[in-house]
């Protein structure tokens, strides 16, 4: 649910006043800890109605993973080396299935459920939501990569799995050997550069933040009617996870984990950059294509850091398959 951004930066065009005003609203809402509802916590064991296999081709195994917090649902397949891949909210990790196919010819993929996605364990709440945080989701990737054998590996991340990736790369520099981001910037930077276009643009940012349950029950509303309404397998199956018990709490505090900021201040006041190789991919007429200087913002993050934007939409793995698919090769083989 990020966008990127493209090579000039916006503008803000209101009042200085209204600038200061808006930051603070953002960073208040997202540094305060909303009462924990831990009854919308507990694990949800596999649906049987669960369809990967629809989605991926003879070969690929589904396996359930347990990390030190969390029970991890991946789906594993192709041979080579080794590449984690982490999928964005609302989504599962159906997400991979337009490029997967011809990825796995080249490399061993392991593609997760994020921990309170999918059919991934969901984690009790903690006050500071930090159950949710970016750092033990990255150590859940490090963990399930260490349990199938590797040590070291890429990572590729959309949305909310790259800010994990961003994570993962600063938390385990010793494993993660590659880092993949798709349409995103770090989270730390649309929190310190509100803007009205950014509020417009990613409303939801600050609609989730609001105590539990008032943006579950509404999105719980929302997946009943396009269940309803789905057409397709993927949609269906997007509407089945997302309505799993549980799933849309753990979105929602992912949004609020407001250990995120505290984790990143720490880390920019140390200096601490990503270090290993960066590929930076966004939509480049997407929200922030439009909105951001997308690469310039990431180098600020990395000391290798390389992107471009590529047609289709936020979801480039669904929207520019042939396009997303031909960059990750390329990044991935050099």
């Amino acid at each position: 649910m990020s966008t990127k951004q493209n090579d000039t930066t916006f503008e803000l065009k209101d009042t200085r006043t209204r600038r200061h005003l808006l930051q603070k609203m953002a960073l208040g809402a997202a540094a305060a800890a909303f009462p924990a509802r831990n009854a919308n916590a507990q694990d949800s064991a596999p649906s049987k109605e669960s369809s990967w296999p629809h989605f991926f081709p003879a070969g690929f195994r589904n396996e359930r993973i347990n990390t030190s917090g969390a029970e991890i649902n991946a789906v594993i397949g192709g041979s080579g080396p080794p590449v984690l891949i982490f999928h964005g909210a609302p989504q599962s990790l159906i997400t991979w299935r337009l490029i997967a196919p011809d990825l796995a010819k080249n490399f061993s993929l392991v593609m997760c459920d994020l921990r309170g996605y999918g059919d991934s364990s969901k984690p009790a709440d903690k006050p500071d939501h930090s159950s949710q945080s970016k750092r033990p989701m990255a150590l859940d990737g490090v963990e399930v990569m260490e349990h199938l054998g590797y040590r070291q590996f890429s990572m590729v991340g959309h949305d909310r799995g790259g800010r994990i990736g961003r994570r993962m790369a600063l938390d385990h520099p010793d494993r993660v050997q590659k880092l993949a981001v798709m349409d995103i910037v770090p989270a730390h930077y649309l929190y310190s550069h509100v803007t009205i276009d950014f509020v417009q643009a990613y409303f939801h940012w600050f609609n989730y933040l609001r105590p539990a349950p008032g943006p579950e029950d509404e999105l719980i509303a929302q997946n009943k009617a396009q269940s309803a309404r789905a057409t397709t397998d993927a949609q269906r199956e997007y509407n089945r996870v997302n309505l799993l018990p549980g799933t849309m709490h753990a979105m929602c505090e992912d949004y609020r984990a407001s250990a995120d900021l505290k984790i990143d201040e720490a880390d920019i006041k140390a200096g601490k950059k990503i270090q290993c190789p960066l590929l930076v991919l966004w939509a480049a007429t997407g929200a922030m294509g439009k909105l951001y200087d997308v690469l310039g913002i990431w180098k600020d993050e990395g000391v290798n850091v390389t992107g471009k934007g590529l047609p289709g939409n936020h979801s480039l793995q669904e929207s520019a398959p042939k396009e997303t698919l031909a960059e990750l090769q390329a990044f991935l083989h050099t």
